[in-house]
């Protein structure tokens, strides 16, 4: 393996890591393995650190086709809570209203979910990575002040209810670039007259890759101390 020249890795992504944190990893493990200081490594595609799953990682010359990468499409298995809000609209965040979800129906449910199939207009969430005057969403939502965000065209191409358990809802969304699961979340939960807010996702494949292609973090060094691999002497 070439790691300069470019190596492309799928790593399923732990709970509660951060994807720069899963990035840092790597590339100490890469750098100590080849006897560099620097080296290349990015992501094509955020994951939240509530969210697991599917990430695939470039190396070196590699990095150039982290925008391809992130134009496939993806699949999602997210669980929703219904009858309750929070401002991240995940877990992030202590909720902060409450709605009733008794009159919502296994059927009602599917129907609603159809009507987001196809191009839509999404309002990221505060809490997100957008910039706003070159300042992070996210940053400014959590010190308090007011967000305001402009909604995007995205597509959805499959969704569909895999459990009803209200108040909990589990469904499998195959959708574009610039998705959030957390906004859609949200807005299946304004579309069925109550509230709701995002209590798991793992996103489990990008184009062609899923789970079962992908390495562990734990794993990871193990993995790469077993493959033959160019060094490179400063």
């Amino acid at each position: 393996m070439d790691f300069k020249e470019g190596e492309i890795l799928y790593i399923n992504k732990p709970y509660k890591w951060t994807s720069f944190a899963v990035v840092n990893k790597l590339r100490y493990h890469i750098s100590k393995k080849i006897g560099v200081k620097k080296i290349k490594v990015g992501h094509a595609g955020t994951l939240d650190p509530l969210a697991t799953g599917v990430m695939i990682i470039c190396t070196g010359k590699a990095t150039k086709r982290i925008e391809e990468f992130q134009y496939q499409t993806k699949e999602y298995i997210a669980t929703l809570c219904l009858g309750a809000t929070t401002p991240s609209f995940d877990l992030e965040t202590e909720m902060d209203a409450y709605f009733p979800y008794e009159h919502i129906s296994e059927e009602q449910t599917k129907q609603v979910l159809q009507t987001f199939i196809g191009a839509i207009e999404q309002v990221p969430p505060a809490f997100s990575a957008c910039k706003i005057d070159g300042k992070r969403a996210y940053d400014l939502a959590r010190k308090g002040k007011e967000v305001n965000l402009k909604a995007k065209t995205l597509v959805i191409d499959e969704i569909e209810l895999l459990q009803f358990a209200p108040p909990l809802l589990k469904i499998r969304v195959v959708c574009s670039k610039g998705t959030y699961i957390r906004a859609l979340a949200r807005d299946i939960g304004i579309a069925l007259k109550s509230g709701a807010h995002l209590t798991a996702l793992e996103r489990t494949r990008i184009g062609n890759i899923r789970l079962s292609d992908c390495l562990s973090v734990d794993n990871f060094e193990v993995w790469l101390n077993s493959q033959e691999v160019t060094s490179t002497t400063e």
